[in-house]
This record gives structure tokens, C-alpha cells and sequence, in this order.
């Protein structure tokens, strides 16, 4: 999947801050019968994906607003450019496979 400089990652999923790192809050299940077993078993319908510091940089950036070219530039301000590029490139791949993101 080839990304384009100029388009602008959006957010897809609830999320929150903790201690300055993003936890991304996912359902488990949609249907009714998922949810219902989560109720019966007492055991939430989701499961948090932890972000480390640099996944939440870009995390917190992805507001549809923001184009990739932009984070890039953002992210080797704060962290240098020493492979920067390929780990936006990877983890936006990553992102939008799993619905995380989409792309305006």
C-alpha cells in the first residue's frame, strides 16, 4: 500500500491519554450476542492497544488535519531523521489495516 504525502490520517477509534502515552480503546465485539457475553461474563468489550512515545506522537497528530508529509516533518523536528520516515511509513500501514485510521 502506497501512502500519499499529501493525504490526512483521521482517527477511527476511541482513545486516551495516560502518563503522556495514547492506549487505543478497541471493541471486541459489535453484535448483539458478543456484547451480551461480555455483560454475562463480566469482562469488558474491549481491549486497549498500548502506544510507546513515538506511536503516540504520531497517534495524537492524525486528526484529519494534518497531512503525512506534515507529521514526518514534525516527527524528525522532535526526534531526528534517522529512520523516521520508514517507521511513520510502517506504523500508518499498520494503523489503517486495522481500521484505526482512515485517510481524507
Amino acid at each position: 500500500m502506497k501512502i500519499d504525502w499529501e493525504s490526512k490520517p483521521a482517527r477511527q477509534v476511541d482513545w486516551f491519554e495516560e502518563k503522556g502515552l495514547v492506549k487505543l480503546k478497541i471493541l471486541k465485539f459489535k453484535s448483539r450476542i458478543g456484547k451480551w457475553m461480555c455483560k454475562i461474563l463480566k469482562r469488558p468489550n474491549y481491549f486497549l492497544v498500548n502506544l510507546d512515545e513515538i506511536g503516540s506522537f504520531i497517534w495524537k497528530r492524525c486528526n484529519g488535519k494534518n497531512t503525512v508529509e506534515d507529521i514526518l516533518k514534525e516527527l524528525e523536528g522532535k526526534y531526528g531523521k534517522e529512520m523516521m520516515k520508514e517507521r511513520l511509513l510502517v506504523f500508518l500501514q499498520m494503523l489503517k489495516r486495522n481500521g484505526y485510521i482512515e485517510y481524507k
